[in-house]
């Protein structure tokens, strides 16, 4: 019976390394964000000013803005789960590996917004719903 303990408890290890493996995850998935804002082009910088062309690129903001708070509120959920937890096993390891799949996924898909411009205002509202129920 004692072998049978050592074993379960052999399987059993502490939560700190999958909250940092998962906080990992979570900064690469936002860093990702950052790469589809695009820098204006200089023709439109030069006849507007730098102001009106990063005005024009506001749904590349607002989808990176929606995103990341989606990203935060994810990662502040999951840091709230795993404070109460102090050891996880295998099964745990495994069932932590679909939360990147599943929502981080879901968050980076706002580069949908981006196709919009400011006379598209509904549709914006209807992507904004799709990205993120």
């Amino acid at each position: 019976m004692t072998e049978q303990r050592s074993d379960s408890a052999a399987a059993l290890m502490p939560s700190g390394r999958l909250e940092a493996f998962s906080d990992g995850v979570f900064a690469i998935a936002i860093t990702l964000l950052v790469l589809d804002l695009a820098v204006p082009p200089r023709d439109q910088v030069r006849t507007g000013g730098l102001g009106s062309a990063l005005a024009h690129q506001w749904p590349s903001y607002f989808a990176y803005l929606v995103s990341f708070l989606v990203i935060g509120i994810i990662w502040v959920n999951h840091h709230t789960m795993f404070s109460k937890v102090k050891l996880v096993d295998r099964p745990v390891l495994f069932a932590n590996l679909a939360l990147p799949d599943r929502r981080l996924g879901r968050a980076h898909r706002g580069d949908d917004l981006q196709r919009h411009d400011a006379r598209n205002g509904p549709r914006v509202q209807r992507a904004v719903a799709r990205c993120h129920p």
